[in-house]
């Protein structure tokens, strides 16, 4: 379809009863190509029940920008003049070094290509990673599940590669600059903890920590995408089990309880579930980017781009929720003064705190007031979440059976597997979303512990090696997260060694048990402990939090080595995830996600006691298991598993996918 040009499309925008200009829609239009492509949606933004001519045009002159608009990400190491370019800039600015940090003014790990600085300027892609850029030199931190992928993605002559926690920034700093220098930071990247520590770092070497009032990279990305656009719609009270006026005056009491007058809420999965809204900003995530100011009588003020608003979501809303523009919400903080004022410092940029403090605010520093009600779910998420995986569990059933069949023809590569494995959860009506991107590492490829397969990185299936899957999937009734591993062809024995202590880890978690007021940072061990007996270990946690149609990584609950204290309570979603990954070789990883059960009163009167409820289902690859290294009870675990996963998904499933579900579930003897 061809355009016609704009005095066309003021035309028919003027028949059907829009109130926009050409210019307003080309706007919203560069909005709705910087967020994930939702089909025709976005039009009822433009109008609800456009006519076919218009959805015709609309179509083509979103085709006409997408071809005029290069957000510049690249396959691989970003070119070298983008530091060339930031460096010049920082030079214009009396600026010696300059922080980019992989999140946005949300503070997500999920952020739009807009925010995506770090990729643009570096080809990282992790989720997580910290660059700070200097006149003469270049560094850039990772955790534990990147230390490979950085390297592959970016230019070594031009970054040094640290890990960021075993080689923090704040030692590279002191390392790297002097007295006088100063070192910038974007104060809506960053948090108050992370300035402070920044601080310290920074003073004791004698240089100066600016905060600087634009984003150093906005200036030299060209053609750096616009915000986003998605359609910001209601969660049906079917799916949310709660209407979000009970959460509002629920969460409400709380902060008149605790002598709190409102709090400032900005990270994105806490307003939509404190309101019940989705919608669709950013990839594999159903977020409106939006900010709100939860008061002590229940009202609330969202921050949000009014474009994004479907069609009868204020009346959703209700009128104790005020709407207003994203713009506002600086000035709004500066007029909460003299109230006293509830802030994450985990989570909230040192922005808002500045903005309060100016404005004569009383901070209170405290965890998300959302946070822990939205990790403990009701029992109409956790049944979605049940019901999400069944449905799963079919479409990676038959993805599994596809790949026995397929994969010893030697004609597979990591993209196909991707594809094939989507094709199959498409078949559900429901889909809504990957929750992330597929990993898909074959062979020394499924050692990069969040490896993302591109066009250039795309191998073949090899024979006699090992295929790590991890895969989610985003359903309105749940999220779900599950790793396989497969041989393709023979597995060597260190191999199969190496999946079943993953594979004791995994159940041990699985079967752990704990008195009320454990944190998942004192089970970690139980994963870990089979690889330590020979000297191994993984480097990433065991679990993390897992929404319910919302982030797949949610906190505060998590299982792993450091981290969060937090006490699991019925209701939270965690993943079980332990791992072994050998450089160059393979990767294994064994992931289900669980359910946080209470068991009842324990021994110690009082005290209850806690357990896990394995919601995912799909087989364990028996060809990797050595019974020999496995207890009794663990192999009773496996099989009670496999017959579960035998029955339940069984009846969801073609014949032919039927049968070979009844050869890999067999009970191991």
């Amino acid at each position: 379809m061809t355009y016609n040009g704009d005095q066309a499309l003021a035309a028919l925008l003027q028949n059907s009863g829009s109130t926009l200009s050409v210019d307003e829609v080309r706007s919203l239009v560069k909005g709705t190509l910087a967020a994930p492509d939702n089909g025709q949606v976005w039009m009822d933004l433009v109008v609800p029940d456009a006519g076919e001519e218009l959805k015709q045009q609309l179509a083509a002159l979103r085709d006409a920008v997408a071809n005029d608009t290069d957000p510049g990400f690249t396959d691989g190491p970003a070119p070298a003049e983008r530091l060339v370019a930031l460096r010049a800039h920082m030079k214009s600015q009396n600026v010696d070094a300059f922080l980019v940090p992989r999140t946005d003014e949300y503070q997500g790990e999920y952020v739009s290509e807009r925010a995506d600085r770090l990729l643009w300027l570096t080809g990282f892609s992790g989720s997580a990673g910290l660059a700070i850029i200097g006149l003469e030199k270049a560094a850039i931190f990772v955790d534990g599940r990147y230390v490979l992928q950085v390297r592959n993605q970016t230019d070594a002559a031009l970054f040094d590669y640290r890990h960021i926690t075993q080689e923090p920034a704040t030692d590279w700093i002191k390392e790297t600059f002097g007295k006088g220098d100063r070192i910038a930071y974007d104060p809506w990247l960053h948090t108050p903890r992370a300035v402070e520590n920044l601080r310290q770092a920074v003073e004791a070497i004698g240089a100066d920590l600016v905060a600087v009032d634009h984003n150093l990279i906005d200036a030299v990305w060209d053609d750096q995408p616009e915000a986003p656009v998605s359609v910001v719609h209601a969660h049906d009270i079917d799916y949310a089990g709660e209407t979000a006026q009970s959460k509002r005056e629920r969460l409400a009491e709380t902060l008149k309880g605790d002598g709190v007058d409102a709090a400032v809420i900005t990270a994105s999965d806490s307003v939509a579930w404190l309101l019940n809204i989705r919608g669709t900003d950013v990839r594999n995530c159903p977020l409106p980017l939006s900010f709100a100011i939860l008061h002590n009588d229940g009202g609330v003020e969202l921050f949000i781009d009014k474009r994004k608003m479907a069609p009868g979501l204020e009346k959703h809303l209700g009128n104790a929720v005020s709407v207003q523009d994203q713009g506002q919400f600086a000035s709004v903080l500066e007029g909460l003064s003299g109230k006293t004022v509830l802030a994450d410092p985990t989570c909230t940029a040192s922005f808002v705190f500045e903005r309060l403090a100016a404005g004569g605010a009383k901070v209170v520093k405290g965890d998300d007031p959302c946070s822990m009600p939205r990790a403990c779910k009701n029992e109409v998420e956790l049944d979605g979440s049940r019901a999400a995986h069944k449905r799963d569990g079919a479409a990676v059933c038959k993805f599994l059976a596809w790949l026995d069949e397929e994969a010893p023809k030697g004609n597979l590569a990591e993209l196909d597997i991707v594809a094939k494995l989507h094709e199959f959860r498409e078949e559900d009506a429901s889909l809504r979303d990957n929750s992330f991107d597929t990993i898909a590492g074959s062979g020394p490829n499924g050692a990069i512990m969040h490896y993302r397969v591109t066009e250039k990185t795309n191998r073949p299936l090899d024979m006699d090696s090992l295929l790590l899957v991890d895969s989610g999937a985003q359903y309105p009734d749940g999220t779900t997260d599950i790793t396989r591993t497969m041989p393709v062809g023979t597995a060597s024995d260190e191999m199969k060694e190496r999946f079943t202590l993953v594979l004791k880890g995994h159940i041990a978690i699985a079967c752990a048990r704990w008195p009320e007021g454990v944190s998942g940072q004192r089970l970690d061990a139980l994963a870990r402990a089979p690889l330590w007996q020979r000297g191994l270990d993984f480097d990433h946690g065991t679990g993390h939090g897992v929404g319910s149609y919302l982030n797949v990584h949610e906190g505060p609950q998590r299982i792993g080595p450091a981290g969060s204290a937090v006490p699991l309570k019925p209701g939270m979603i965690l993943s079980n995830e332990p791992g072994y990954y050998k450089p160059e070789e393979y990767g294994i990883r064994i992931e289900n996600l669980v359910i946080v059960r209470d068991l009842g009163e324990g021994e110690e009167p009082g005290k209850r006691l806690f357990g896990f409820e394995t919601i995912t289902l799909a087989p364990i690859d028996r060809r990797l298991i050595d019974p020999s290294l496995m207890t009794g009870q663990e192999l009773d675990w496996l099989n009670t598993y496999h017959a579960r996963v035998h029955d339940e998904i069984g009846p969801l499933v073609d014949d032919k996918t039927r049968q070979w579900l009844e050869a890999v579930t067999r009970p191991i003897g």
